[in-house]
């Protein structure tokens, strides 16, 4: 298992893993509809995604969370 000081960057990995897949799934039908290469074209949709997404996710996470903080009562 990973040690637990590597909670941020493995939820940060997950976090960018999953929402850049189905963006640009979904994104990519949008463009070009479901033809014979859209497994293809995601595919390199995704990689390109996932390379912008994960160290947005590590700058953004830390400011929506205390966002999140200040708006939600505890």
């Amino acid at each position: 298992m990973i040690s637990a000081k590597y909670r941020t960057v493995v939820f940060a990995f997950f976090m960018a893993l999953f929402m850049s897949g189905f963006m640009s799934l979904v994104i990519s039908i949008f463009n070009v509809g479901l033809i014979d290469n859209i497994v293809s074209i995601w595919f390199a949709a995704w990689a390109f995604a996932f390379c912008v997404a994960f160290p947005t996710v590590i700058l953004v996470a830390p400011v929506v969370h205390k966002l999140t903080t200040k708006i939600v009562r505890s």
